[in-house]
């Protein structure tokens, strides 16, 4: 990472992008190599070695030492390996089955249509389903979006309705927002529309889940960006260049907070009037319908609302 622009993008630093990286050069180890011809896999991995080290000279590789612990790790790992694609296969065209499949990080962390550089190296949009699994499209069937009821981010980028103030403050606490994997804070802000729209745009749901609605309880006033400017003129599209992106001007809806707490309702008419156009509108801007409202942690906690 020293030597390298990855220190400066905010990446977790687990070795994601030199995987991948590794992937796109046709250099990589898969499991299937693992559990097919040792020698063979071990001639891959010491030339994948040296590379990085070619590359990287103060790197220190105990090949030896890592060939034996994966060779351990051999037939431990066997059992439990499956071809993915008649895995997947079986599991569609069998006996009724239903299947969820997660995409692990946001939008706007896909290697394609996201923050570019400010990314993850995979598709975590829809079509990763596809790539990722090798299920065909025409098997993806309902698609939910989940979109908290702010904005958030962890590790830098741009970010257009951040709130560098007491109510950024106030949304990292109260919903106690810590990126998983590092521990780093997020960075909290109004929610975006311009963004919800763009993910719809790429992934087309079907359906929306909008969750910790009930972090906004103790705000007298709350805010949703709608649309950016650019140079005083509102642009229909969300920018792919991070420096324009820095640069836009975010319209925004205000709407009166309901100072009230939500976390004990159950149905839609447990919400107060104000919560409810809130959420309608987010509706309405996006034209996905909301599903889901969640008002706390727990399972009982999300209100289905159809």
């Amino acid at each position: 990472n020293e030597a390298s622009h990855t220190c400066c993008i905010g990446t977790t630093k687990k070795g994601i992008g030199p995987t991948y990286s590794t992937k796109a050069a046709r250099t990589g180890l898969r499991i299937c190599d693992l559990l097919a011809d040792f020698s063979d896999f071990s001639s891959r991995f010491k030339n994948l070695a040296y590379q990085y080290q070619s590359m990287f000279p103060s790197l220190v590789i105990d090949v030896e030492g890592q060939l034996k612990k994966l060779k351990d790790y051999t037939e431990r790992i066997r059992p439990m390996v499956r071809d993915g694609i008649y895995f997947m296969y079986e599991a569609l065209h069998g006996g009724q089955k239903k299947i969820l499949v997660e995409g692990a990080n946001a939008a706007l962390l896909d290697i394609d249509f996201g923050t570019y550089p400010f990314v993850t190296s995979s598709n975590c949009t829809v079509g990763g389903v596809c790539t990722g699994l090798g299920i065909p499209p025409q098997n993806i069937g309902e698609v939910y979006g989940v979109v908290k009821a702010y904005t958030t981010r962890v590790g830098i980028g741009a970010f257009p309705t951040e709130q560098k103030n007491d109510i950024g403050d106030l949304l990292q606490s109260r919903g106690h927002e810590v990126g998983v994997t590092t521990g780093r804070k997020r960075r909290c802000g109004w929610l975006d529309l311009v963004i919800l729209r763009y993910a719809n745009m790429i992934n087309g749901f079907t359906a929306l889940a909008l969750t910790k609605l009930d972090i906004l309880d103790v705000l007298s006033e709350i805010k949703i960006g709608t649309a950016y400017k650019l140079n005083g003129k509102r642009i229909p599209y969300f920018p792919a260049n991070q420096e324009i992106l820095n640069r836009v001007e975010v319209e925004y809806e205000t709407f009166p907070g309901w100072k009230t707490d939500t976390t004990r309702a159950r149905k839609w008419d447990d919400l107060p009037l104000k919560a409810q156009n809130y959420i309608r509108f987010i509706e309405t801007q996006v034209g996905v319908p909301i599903k889901w409202v969640g008002v706390g942690k727990s399972r009982e906690s999300m209100i289905q609302l159809f």
